[in-house]
């Protein structure tokens, strides 16, 4: 069958399926809302400015057979969370939340929370008698049930599951090559090598414009792997999972730690401090956003970035630039530090937050119909269909000689070039739910990595550098760990004490307003009068839990 025509034919199965089937949770589920001889849905989505899910494609053909109802936020995080917020506690929410982990993804001491209360309605029964991808996916991904699965042995919302592979090691360092090939100088690989490929970018006029206008390495605030990426050659920098904020956790063995009172950790910071001292860190990176960032890497009258600790290239300069500033980076592969130390920060799974939740507002059958949907979206063509849109929209079938990211695996698909898509026509974001590194790795990606359109392979090629960096025998597994919700506002109010408290230290050191030399003993020594002991206890309870399988 063709993908594009079966979309339409799983709707239909979930509208029939919809109309008198038994589900272990519709006890006490309210009469059917119904449009017609179509069950109403009613969806709270993030959407941005370009997308509207009442009139989307895919909501249309969703649509066919019953009716989504949508109630669309806004993809900007924290206006997203106060609406919803709001909607709960004024007893206004709808059926089901559709959200997107990186805008506003339920946490788990807030999934735990609302299943208790009974807004939550548990998906386990719902998933057993009608979901058999989902159950498939959910006995196949041992982590994926971890996460799912809340103690109490109820599932009250799924998260996404999306293996970005180039995400899972995020903490790159972006390298002028251009620069390093005029001057005569190689790739850095341990400190003192980048130490010298900076000062020559500072000091030896690689632009050619004749002004001391480059900036060794800069970054923003928001986008930033600077820390991170240093602090690999002397001691491991665990990511976590919230966007953003660093964790503050490993494992030696089973003895749950933090790295940043460690001596090792305080060899990182001095000599990031004395890049600083050096000139060879931009200020700016500490207090610019991403559009600060831009300006100086698409600045027309010079290239003026050597270096960049983010993600991808697309952070701080333009893809596709005119004059072609975007190829001159490339990755700088994981330092090695003095006693032969090389870490990089792994990231997986990459989609922790909780966006399929299904509430006690929703009849019997808008549950069945909802969860039949998401079953749909957990076949590959349901994930080419919603994510990327329809056959011939968002992607093609693979021509002869098209070469897979992954050149060992057959292509499935090929991505059309954004530019080439209608606006409207395809969930993005909403829907990458089994988006699986066998799924993502079948794309078709042009064999040019510097193309626009080969980005993914650039990007793919890059990570391939710092996968062997990763030891994740020291990685706290986070995303599987379920806390005690009696003490989950506590926990939550320690991690904020801590961030902000490590934050302000890290570049109090960086920059020189505290001496490494003279304050770390105190600094280090007010972690525990902000709770550091406490939030490593704490997680030290969580983490025997999960280990001994309670």
């Amino acid at each position: 069958m063709n993908p594009g025509r079966k979309i339409v034919a799983a709707s239909a199965v979930v509208a029939l399926a919809a109309t008198g089937c038994s589900s272990g949770a519709e006890d006490s589920a309210p009469k059917a809302k119904m449009a017609g001889d179509k069950v109403i849905i009613s969806v709270m989505s993030p959407a941005d400015a370009d997308t509207n899910l009442d009139t989307n494609a895919v909501t249309k053909v969703l649509s066919d057979k019953f009716k989504i109802q949508f109630q669309s936020t806004t993809m900007d995080g924290g206006p997203a969370k106060e609406k919803r917020q709001i909607s709960l506690a004024s007893n206004d929410y709808p059926d089901l939340f559709l959200l997107i982990p990186w805008v506003d993804g339920f946490t788990k001491a807030e999934v735990q929370k609302l299943g208790k209360q009974g807004v939550a309605v548990p998906l386990d029964d719902l998933i057993k008698e009608n979901a058999p991808n989902i159950q498939k996916a959910l006995d196949g991904n041992p982590t994926l049930k971890a996460m799912s699965v809340a103690p109490d042995g109820h599932i009250y919302a799924l998260p996404q599951w999306a293996d970005c592979f180039h995400c899972t090691y995020p903490d790159k360092l972006w390298m002028n090559s251009a620069w390093l090939k005029k001057l005569g100088l190689q790739m850095p690989k341990t400190p003192e090598e980048l130490r010298t490929v900076l000062k020559a970018f500072k000091t030896r006029d690689p632009n050619g414009n004749g002004k001391a206008d480059e900036i060794p390495m800069t970054t923003d605030v928001g986008d930033s792997s600077l820390i991170a990426y240093l602090m690999g050659a002397f001691a491991f920098d665990p990511v976590g999972s919230n966007n953003g904020i660093r964790s503050l956790l490993q494992l030696n063995g089973d003895k749950v730690e933090t790295p940043v009172d460690k001596p090792a950790w305080r060899a990182g910071l001095q000599y990031i401090n004395s890049l600083y001292k050096d000139g060879l860190i931009d200020p700016a990176s500490f207090t610019q956003n991403a559009e600060a960032l831009q300006a100086i890497g698409n600045n027309p009258k010079a290239v003026q970035i050597g270096s960049a600790p983010v993600l991808w290239p697309g952070i701080f300069v333009q893809l596709g630039s005119k004059d072609g500033r975007d190829k001159q980076y490339d990755p700088a592969p994981p330092l090695t530090g003095p006693d032969g130390t090389s870490f990089t920060g792994y990231n997986n799974p990459t989609s922790t937050g909780y966006t399929f939740m299904l509430t006690n507002k929703s009849s019997t059958e808008a549950r069945v119909a909802a969860i039949k949907m998401l079953d749909y979206i957990y076949t590959d063509e349901g994930q080419l269909n919603t994510w990327g849109g329809a056959e011939n929209v968002g992607w093609t079938k693979p021509a002869a000689g098209d070469l897979a990211l992954d050149p060992a695996v057959t292509p499935m698909y090929k991505p059309k070039p954004g530019a080439d898509v209608p606006k409207n026509t395809g969930w993005g974001s909403l829907a990458q739910y089994n988006n699986t590194l066998a799924f993502r790795n079948a794309q078709v990606v042009p064999q040019d990595i510097y193309a626009e359109s080969g980005l993914e392979r650039r990007l793919y090629q890059a990570s391939k550098l710092y996968e062997p960096h990763v030891d994740k025998a020291k990685v706290y597994p986070d995303a599987s760990i379920w806390g005690d919700p009696a003490v989950a506002a506590e926990l939550a109010t320690l991690k904020t004490n801590l961030d902000s408290y490590v934050t302000q230290g890290e570049l109090a050191f960086i920059t020189g307003s505290k001496n490494i030399d003279t304050d770390w003993d105190s600094w280090v020594g007010g972690l525990d009068g902000v709770g550091m002991k406490r939030y490593l206890d704490l997680n030290q309870q969580a983490y025997d839990r999960y280990k001994s399988g309670k």
